[in-house]
């Protein structure tokens, strides 16, 4: 049996952490190598780096800070957040990068996942997804720049599409989850799971450790990300994997 992932997630805008709820209300938490170098002692599987400043206001990839933090971990680096061409991909891998999260680049111009993977390898493109249902047609659409602007691509078009397309991995994160702590999606993501032979992160709506037990217990993803629930302190991740263990869900110690 594949183990399942804790990925602890840092959203960074101008060199420092901050969390909000439903992607505004944003509030500062601390510096990313410091926290970085917290979540490779508390047994986090991986660490997710996601510019958010980048994404909404078009500046300069922050390298400096992604060799700061890169330095200080032992687990794999996914870093995401404005990243336009094959060029931002290489700088990023350069600086210390083991995986490259795309989002809004993807659906703009769809060709740099199939142009990534092949120059890099699939298995450090990762798909980054914003999704959000829509009550009037009662089905689930992509968002881009952070969550900022709506598409009119349906999600599980989209998530197939990606796939297709070479991504190695799916992070689908719930908008209307996000920051709320109210459990995951599973809904979605069950679907989404299901769809595609590629693994996918879970992202959106944490806030206990038993929404992670019935994430893993009720889906086929490979693993679940949070970010305020493990940076106040609320849920240590050491627990919620003894948790998770107990209740049969396989997870590296």
């Amino acid at each position: 049996m594949i183990k399942k992932r804790i990925i602890a997630c840092l959203d960074v805008k101008d060199g420092a952490v901050v969390k909000g709820v439903n992607f505004i209300d944003l509030e500062h938490i601390g510096r990313p190598a410091e926290m970085a170098k917290r979540y490779n002692q508390e047994g986090a599987d991986e660490l997710v780096f996601l510019d958010i400043s980048k994404t909404q206001e078009g500046h300069e990839l922050m390298l400096d800070v992604i060799r700061d933090t890169a330095r200080e971990l032992f687990i794999p680096l996914t870093i995401g957040g404005g990243i336009r061409t094959t060029e931002d991909i290489k700088q990023l891998l350069d600086a210390g990068a083991d995986k490259i999260s795309i989002n809004s680049a993807a659906i703009e111009n769809p060709g740099i996942i199939r142009g990534a993977s092949r120059r890099f390898g699939s298995q450090c493109i990762v798909l980054a997804v914003d999704v959000k249902y829509d009550n009037q047609v009662e089905d689930y659409y992509v968002y881009t720049h952070g969550g900022t602007k709506k598409t009119e691509i349906k999600a599980l078009d989209w998530i197939a599409e990606g796939e297709a397309a070479g991504a190695g991995e799916l992070l689908i994160t719930s908008m209307d989850h996000d920051g709320v702590k109210s459990g995951f999606d599973t809904q979605f993501l069950k679907q989404a799971a299901n769809l595609v032979n590629i693994p996918v992160i879970a992202s959106g709506g944490a806030g206990s450790i038993n929404h992670f037990v019935d994430l893993f217990q009720n889906t086929n993803v490979s693993a679940g990300l949070a970010a305020s629930i493990f940076h106040r302190e609320e849920v240590n991740i050491g627990d919620l994997k003894q948790e998770l263990l107990e209740n049969g869900i396989e997870v590296r110690l």
